[in-house]
């Protein structure tokens, strides 16, 4: 068959995604279908045999870190010049929007699938009254789709609860090589340590923006003095929290790749995810490959993943001794090593196979609705 994709994000970013969609066509690539990747231009024209038509992209006044596509028109006559089999808007906001719309205009079989929590982010841009606008929108989109895929059983029951239409779970998956506890590196743990290599070390890793609550981990670095704290990642507000963050036993790298991404994992003792807003949080499972025990604040989607006390430490959101005290539990040397050991063990169930094989699943499942449909 011939898939068009048309994504709101895609490389050379790097986030959730970005990730899951790879993986996605890399395994359809390797069954042989056709896939045309329609998204913001930042450059790249092919991702594995597959074509990357990009559409001009801008920076926003509300969020100048990465540029995003506006809809546009070129999307219908993209969707005409390839004539796929099925349309998959992910993450229908801005480009996603005439996706939407064209593969609807052109009867091209619809999927949507919801990975961002976007009125949720509301509540920390102080844009807090725009979220039933914002629940209207997003359910609008969707349900105009055959079918439509969100990334935790936390998320799928919220969407029901706002009316989307057939809403079903894209499972989780990590690369269990590229992240393994044999990345570990003495160089990296001493880098991303300040030079004290002993001192417990956690690390977060993601995109500085509001959302991510960053902010919460500076109470426990003022009363843990022997605590090491590594942020690796960018984003719009990394110059407030470096600002925030100073006198503190704090790291910023900026954005890790490769290798060294996963050393960066790999050498620490914990991996600490401050977020309530994720839809799922793929690094938790990314953290977890890699040996590391998870410190997350409580929410659907991480408890969905972290199990207490088996692979990592739940912790309430907006608690700071609730904080300290999951801290606390990683100077329990049985405890902290019985966590790695199950948070890989955790991480090996999920290789990026079953849900590549279940889009397609899907993929198929949407078309053979559509067939029977068309045959009546």
């Amino acid at each position: 068959m011939k898939i068009a994709i048309i994504t709101e994000t895609f490389l050379p970013s790097t986030d959730g995604v970005v990730t899951r969609l790879t993986e996605a066509i890399k395994y359809l690539r390797k069954q042989n279908h056709e896939v045309v990747v329609i998204a913001p231009d930042l450059g790249v024209t092919e991702f594995e045999g597959a074509i990357i038509e990009g559409v001009k992209a801008t920076n926003l006044p509300f969020y100048r870190y990465r540029p995003f596509a506006l809809p546009n028109k070129i999307v219908k006559d993209l969707l005409e010049k390839h004539q796929p089999d099925l349309v998959h808007v992910v993450n229908p906001a801005l480009l996603g929007v005439s996706g939407v719309k064209y593969a609807s205009l052109l009867n091209f079989p619809l999927i949507a699938s919801y990975h961002t929590h976007v009125p949720k982010y509301m509540d920390y841009y102080n844009l807090y009254p725009f979220k039933p606008i914002l629940w209207w929108y997003f359910k609008r989109l969707h349900n105009k789709a055959d079918l439509n895929l969100c990334t935790s059983q936390a998320v799928k029951n919220e969407l029901d609860e706002h009316g989307f239409h057939n809403v079903h779970v894209w499972k989780r998956g990590v690369a269990i090589d590229r992240y393994h506890p044999s990345h570990y590196n003495e160089d990296m743990r001493n880098r991303l340590s300040g030079g004290e290599p002993e001192k417990k070390l956690l690390v977060f890793v993601g995109r500085l923006a509001p959302e991510k609550e960053i902010h919460k981990l500076k109470p426990l670095l003022e009363k843990r003095s022997d605590v090491r704290l590594a942020i690796v990642g960018d984003g719009p507000v990394r110059e407030q929290l470096e600002n925030k963050f100073t006198g503190t036993n704090t790291i910023f790298t900026g954005f890790l790749h490769g290798n060294e991404l996963s050393q960066a994992f790999s050498s620490a003792d914990a991996f600490i995810f401050p977020s309530i807003t994720e839809t799922l949080g793929l690094v938790i499972l990314e953290a977890m490959a890699s040996g590391l025990p998870v410190i997350a604040a409580k929410s659907g989607p991480t408890m969905e993943q972290v199990d207490d006390e088996r692979t990592g430490l739940l912790f309430e959101n907006e608690d700071t001794q609730s904080l300290i005290t999951a801290v606390e539990k990683l100077e329990d040397p049985v405890l902290h090593q019985n966590m790695r050991e199950n948070a890989r063990d955790e991480a090996e169930k999920f290789s990026w196979t079953k849900p590549s094989e279940q889009i397609l699943e899907v993929y198929e499942e949407v078309l053979g609705v559509t067939a029977m449909k068309q045959a009546q």
